[in-house]
């Protein structure tokens, strides 16, 4: 079974997850750019992702939720900074409200994500840095691990049922 693996580096106010995927960095790179793809996977189960609006270049904006089975909605942002297709790509994570201003409450996050060619399919791998240990902490306390965990295993069933169909870069 393949496993989505945590580092944890306080001093450095960073966290690294690396994961394997079976399908090739095109499939895999557009199920993290794609927002119809996005909301196929993005949210642990029960819970479910909805973009509200996506424009994937530099200096464009992800805005989503997550509802939860009852309804409720947690907005979130991603502010992408950096794109090199189909290789990597820099965002900058925050939760925020349905129109996209950010909660000063909870922390934000840099992401550096990669995917790279493996003999069974893409390694994708994230650096997530925080302002502070604290923040780190805290969205480990929010579950953001087996959250993470979940979504990646929700992507693992989106490429089994999707593979070869349809892809484009």
């Amino acid at each position: 079974m393949i496993k989505t693996i945590f580092e944890k580096d306080l001093t450095n106010k960073k966290m690294f997850i690396s994961r394997e995927f079976v399908g090739t960095v095109e499939e895999v790179w557009q199920a993290w750019t794609d927002s119809e793809i996005l909301d196929q996977w993005w949210a642990p189960k029960p819970w479910k992702a909805i973009t509200k609006k996506m424009d994937f270049r530099e200096g464009g904006t992800w805005l989503y939720c997550m509802q939860g089975p009852e309804g409720e909605r947690h907005w979130a942002k991603a502010n992408y900074k950096k794109i090199k297709a189909p290789e990597s790509l820099e965002v900058i994570d925050a939760f925020c409200d349905e129109n996209g201003n950010e909660n000063p409450d909870l922390p934000n996050m840099h992401w550096r994500t990669s995917f790279k060619p493996s003999t069974n399919g893409t390694i994708v791998e994230i650096s997530i840095t925080f302002a502070s240990q604290e923040a780190l902490e805290q969205i480990v306390e929010m579950g953001f691990q087996e959250g993470f965990t979940a979504a990646h295993e929700n992507l693992d069933q989106y490429l089994e049922v999707n593979r070869g169909i349809g892809y484009k870069v």
